[in-house]
């Protein structure tokens, strides 16, 4: 008996929640109708607006891109550029739209701006290296294929790829080096490839006991032989220092960038042979130690 009564009280509770609930989705429905006669000739503009809005939005979009095209911005900074305009047009109209039909937009704007806010500071560094990429595909300070030298941890290589995030070495024992653009951007550098010519400079040692004249003679006449070096541009054959064990010997010339190395390493070989040829002694630190006979 107990349990018939339990029975049916459990399946009267039942009915009666699904009656509330059919009730409930019953009013939410005729809410919703009723609303929609109200708002339907706001909704009807709102709709028109976001119509019109996007294909303002695209034509816009467009009218940039064609600008972008015309000033030669990088193909990643005028892409990336393009994509947050579109996406803050989009985002106009579709507030401007939900403010026709009566939203208020006020909370969803501040709610917006908190949210963004805070990813801005979770992802602060992110944010550097993309505010730093961006500086350097419009600034360039270098391009792909130039050879640049960081001063922040000294790394060096051609730049084989810059990216929205980070910049891409080779380096010339073929390793990858990955550097962020916030670093880059943040920090100075050399691009040594940049100009079309460099200058040479070997330094070598040469005893006091040398005759200056004749090994500046035959320096020069290095430099006149070496097809790399540019015969239009200064040659320079100078003393540099002087030390303990002789003089520093300075030698300038200018090459092509390209040939900078080879030019370099041509130069140092040349020297020595003229110089073992022509009898120059190159010094080196000496000890000299004199023994006495007290006998």
């Amino acid at each position: 008996m107990l349990f018939e009564v339990l029975a049916s009280q459990a399946v009267e509770g039942a009915a009666k929640s699904v009656e509330q609930s059919a009730g409930l989705m019953k009013k939410t429905i005729n809410d919703l109708f009723d609303w929609l006669i109200n708002k339907s000739g706001s909704l009807f503009v709102a709709l028109l607006f976001i119509a019109i809005g996007l294909k303002v939005v695209r034509i816009i979009i467009k009218i940039i891109q064609r600008s972008f095209e015309r000033s030669k911005m990088d193909h990643s900074v005028s892409g990336f550029l393009l994509s947050i305009l579109q996406a803050l047009g989009y985002i106009l109209v579709f507030i401007t739209a939900a403010t026709i039909v009566g939203f208020e937009v006020t909370s969803f704007v501040t709610i917006l701006g908190t949210a963004s806010l805070a990813v801005g500071l979770a992802l602060q560094g992110a944010l550097s290296n993309l505010a730093g990429g961006v500086l350097i595909l419009l600034l360039k300070p270098f391009q792909v294929g130039d050879y640049i030298v960081e001063d922040n941890k000294k790394n060096e290589g051609n730049v084989i790829s810059i990216d929205i995030f980070y910049t891409r070495l080779r380096t010339p024992d073929n390793k990858l080096v990955v550097i962020p653009n916030g670093t880059l951007a943040g920090s100075s550098l050399m691009n040594l490839t940049d100009e079309i010519k460099r200058r040479v400079e070997v330094k070598i040692s040469i005893s006091y006991s040398s005759d200056l004249n004749m090994v500046k003679q035959a320096v020069y006449e290095i430099l006149e032989k070496n097809t790399r070096i540019l015969k239009d541009e200064p040659q320079d054959v100078f003393i540099d220092s002087f030390d303990e064990s002789g003089m520093t010997l300075g030698i300038r010339g200018w090459v092509k960038t390209e040939e900078y190395w080879k030019a370099t390493w041509e130069l140092r070989e040349q020297v020595k042979l003229t110089f073992d040829e022509k009898g120059i002694e190159i010094p080196y630190n000496r000890l000299e130690v004199d023994l006495l006979n007290k006998e």
